[in-house]
């Protein structure tokens, strides 16, 4: 009986204190870690969010870059960091992948995370060099499999997600493209406008200006439905491919542990920073569409995420740099 008091003791204390942590919280400057390098699009949309959410939360709202090794460095800082929302994590696709491309990895993309929101997707597109003589993702099938082993693609890297969407697509229309891995999108792009690369999964914030110079011919986007930024393109699915879905996302973690009330606290701010008409124009101008949904929904997308992924890397034997 003293032990269910105890116990009973210990709940209500607790069910006392979450309302007090989400009440006092921030009580310091809240640190964003970004897992890539200054000035690209990652960076540039977590300073836009952590400028208006220092407003909102009441406290300076920090961005920290920490990059290398596949957004790994990253991740195995926030996930040891203190479980109070003052370290949060910007995490990107990789954060699943990871695990099934290294043979170390020092957090568990699930159980060392509390999420808080998906915050975009990625826009990702599939080009093609204008002599590629196709207008659709069916009529690219159809001349890859009456031309197999001589169409080359470009990633920007080995075990990158542009370099995994194509494998994904080699697997289910059963083509076979050579893969020619490059170091970012800007290589990789002169040699597909140049003609030595025929196809190439890109982002459509790197790609756009090609494709709008009539450099490169525009097939498609990756994702499941039609993007904001281009909702006259058609998906991979709906033009050729159905089933195909491949989705670069960005999205806010906490370490686990971090009390729900806090997490709480966050995406409700996070949310109505996403609202933001300069927001989303500034977003869009990036190549990214505004997702924003409940940590519970971030959850099981990322388990999701983490089991297609790996299914592609064994079946392709996919290798990180």
């Amino acid at each position: 009986m003293i032990k269910q008091l105890l116990a009973g003791v210990a709940l209500a204390a607790a069910a006392l204190c979450t309302p007090a942590q989400a009440q006092g919280y921030p009580s310091k400057p809240v640190n964003i870690v970004v897992p890539f390098a200054p000035g690209g699009a990652t960076d540039i949309m977590t300073r836009l969010l952590a400028e208006r959410l220092s407003k909102r939360l009441g406290q300076p709202v920090i961005v920290e870059n920490k990059p290398g090794a596949g957004t790994m460095i990253a991740s195995e800082y926030v996930a040891k960091a203190p479980a109070d929302g003052h370290t949060v994590l910007m995490a990107a696709s990789s954060l699943g992948i990871a695990p099934s491309l290294y043979s170390k990895v020092n957090y568990d993309p699930v159980k060392s995370f509390a999420p808080i929101s998906l915050v975009a997707s990625v826009v990702h597109v599939l080009e093609v060099h204008p002599s590629v003589p196709v207008k659709s993702v069916g009529e690219l099938i159809t001349w890859l499999k009456a031309n197999p082993g001589k169409a080359n693609y470009g990633s920007v890297g080995a075990g990158t997600s542009t370099h995994l969407e194509s494998e994904l697509f080699n697997t289910m229309a059963g083509v076979k493209m050579v893969h020619v891995p490059y170091k970012g999108s800007a290589p990789a792009l002169t040699d597909l406008v140049g003609g030595s690369l025929q196809v190439m999964f890109d982002a459509w914030a790197s790609s756009g200006p090609f494709v709008k110079d009539g450099k490169t011919r525009l097939l498609a986007v990756t994702t499941a439905q039609r993007s904001r930024i281009l909702p006259d393109v058609p998906t991979v699915a709906e033009s050729g491919l159905p089933g195909y879905e491949a989705m670069p996302w960005l999205g806010l973690l906490a370490p686990a542990g971090t009390p729900d009330a806090v997490v709480r606290k966050f995406h409700d701010e996070l949310i109505e920073v996403l609202k933001e008409q300069p927001v989303q124009e500034k977003f869009h101008s990036l190549g990214l569409d505004i997702i924003g949904n409940t940590p519970q929904e971030f959850a099981e997308f990322i388990k999701k995420d983490i089991t297609k992924w790996a299914k592609v890397i064994q079946e392709t034997g996919a290798k990180a740099n």
